[in-house]
């Protein structure tokens, strides 16, 4: 298994990469703001299903296989971008609708905003090099190299999953106290779903740059 001088030292650099405000910060506070507090964890938590398959991919040697290959890595860039964007519009959209709604097919939404932020999470380009360059500069040669990259994943995503549904908690719940103001609550959800749809762009600008 990974050393304990190694396994501070990933341990610290997560901490960097994941508490410092980055896209996931802004992905997730932006759906806090158009879904509230709730469907925002649930967002943190499909995101991090979806990066959990770029550190097994990682870990068995597939995710070198991608960024080998300058087509397949640009269009997975592009597919995320272009997904955030769709998002970002589409709650724009539905930005003045009831902020309550029924519990009618609640499983079905769940189910719904699991599979967006999945595809969010799969196809971040920036874990995916994250782990590529990470890994390897942690890995004791004299142990199964698979299991400590298994390892140093599931650390990195109890830490994001933790650090990334405070943000959502508290993005959610200020989202609440402006429910008395529908106009407030208007703005409010119109500018998480700008931020979303700007932050596709920025990864779409990178994804050509």
């Amino acid at each position: 298994m990974l050393t304990t001088a190694n396994l501070l030292g990933f341990l610290a650099l997560a901490l960097v990469i994941i508490i410092v405000p980055g896209p996931s910060v802004v992905f997730t506070i932006g759906r806090a703001l158009v879904l509230g507090p709730g469907p925002a964890v649930l967002s943190v938590a499909g995101n991090v299903l979806g990066v959990g398959v770029q550190i097994i991919a990682v870990a068995l040697g597939a995710g070198a296989i991608v960024v080998a290959s300058p087509p397949l890595f640009f269009a997975i860039k592009v597919l995320g971008a272009g997904f955030l964007i769709y998002l970002g519009l589409s709650a724009f959209r539905h930005r003045a609708d009831p902020l309550e709604v029924s519990t009618e097919g609640a499983k079905p939404k769940t189910l719904h905003i699991m599979r967006q932020s999945f595809v969010v999470g799969i196809t971040n380009a920036k874990t995916l090099v994250f782990f590529l360059a990470a890994f390897p500069q942690f890995v004791d040669p004299g142990s199964d190299p698979v299991l400590q990259m298994l390892f140093m994943g599931l650390i990195f995503s109890v830490i994001g999953f933790f650090s990334d549904s405070l943000w959502a908690v508290a993005a959610g719940y200020a989202r609440h106290w402006f429910a008395d103001s529908g106009k407030r609550l208007v703005v409010l959800r119109g500018s998480g779903a700008l931020a979303l749809a700007l932050l596709g762009a920025y990864m779409l600008v990178s994804a050509f740059s």
